[in-house]
């Protein structure tokens, strides 16, 4: 049985976009799609009018904000497969709880309520940073964010957390009929001196040959799980954060690796990750890599 792609709503246009872009991807994998509503209801329970059905306010808010989401996803696409839930919590407690039962978890870049100058919604970052899925923060532009370029980035990172996040762009360029390109950002050794020389093999021809070869290494199996899939490489020196912001930028999608350490329960994202969480010109996947 194929996992459930999960989106969470809450009516923002930010959810929306995120159930539109959940549906294509849905119907792309052949997935069941499950729009996920979590309210705390009980809290706001005294400033919401009252209903005679017996049933709470909060609660018919929540079940016509399902069934907006569910009419919508229905007319995108009438072939994906939808159900919907409310659970009674709080959204990143919800959204998490559902992780590891979900092919990825969508999530909009900001949700109702939050401040529109933030950058990224708390609850988009906290799920991002801590989920035991992968997670797709849907923001960027219109062309891509309605996959109409036509190219699937992944920024291969250090051993740790590339392997998830390879096997997870792939599988997405396949299901687009895309290619893929890989991006390996290096950088050379900083000299203390100005008239200490660097060595040889700090040269900018031996700092790119290892990245290539870094490159090869990682996507090796890939290469061999996706004959038919068109793989680019490239590498670039430079600060990664940049180098991949530059790659998304003509991107349908970018996807970069998260470790997550056991013991670990904050915010457990790198540098790369949340840089492109925040300034990303394309959707974002983050995948965790368990270590």
């Amino acid at each position: 049985m194929e996992l459930p792609l999960v989106v969470g709503v809450d009516g923002s246009d930010s959810s929306l976009l995120a159930v539109d872009w959940a549906v294509d991807e849905a119907a792309r994998h052949g997935l069941p799609l499950r729009l996920l509503h979590a309210f705390r209801w009980e809290r706001y329970e005294r400033a919401l009018p009252s209903f005679t059905t017996g049933r709470r306010a909060g609660e018919v808010m929540a079940q016509n904000i399902l069934a907006a989401c569910a009419q919508r996803a229905g007319l995108r696409d009438p072939e994906v497969k939808v159900s919907e839930e409310v659970l009674p919590d709080d959204a990143v407690s919800a959204l998490l709880r559902t992780a590891p039962d979900a092919f990825a978890l969508v999530v909009g870049e900001r949700g109702r309520g939050e401040v529109s100058g933030l950058l990224l919604g708390s609850v988009s970052l906290a799920v991002a940073a801590r989920a035991a899925c992968p997670v797709v923060v849907v923001r960027g532009a219109g062309p891509n964010v309605r996959g109409s370029l036509g190219r699937v980035v992944v920024g291969v990172g250090e051993a740790a957390d590339r392997s998830g996040a390879v096997r997870f762009a792939a599988r997405e360029a396949q299901a687009r009929g895309c290619a893929l390109t890989a991006v390996r950002a290096w950088r050379r050794p900083a000299h203390e001196h100005g008239d200490n020389p660097p060595a040889a093999d700090d040269s900018a021809e031996a700092g790119d040959a290892r990245a290539s070869t870094e490159l090869e290494d990682a996507l090796r199996e890939v290469v061999r799980e996706h004959p038919d899939l068109s793989v680019h490489h490239h590498t670039v020196e430079g600060p990664a954060h940049r180098v991949l912001l530059d790659a998304a930028a003509d991107a349908d999608l970018i996807v970069v690796g998260a470790v997550r350490r056991h013991g670990h329960f904050g915010l457990q994202l790198g540098r790369v990750a949340h840089t492109l969480l925040h300034h990303s010109a394309c959707p974002v996947a983050v995948v965790p890599q368990r270590v």
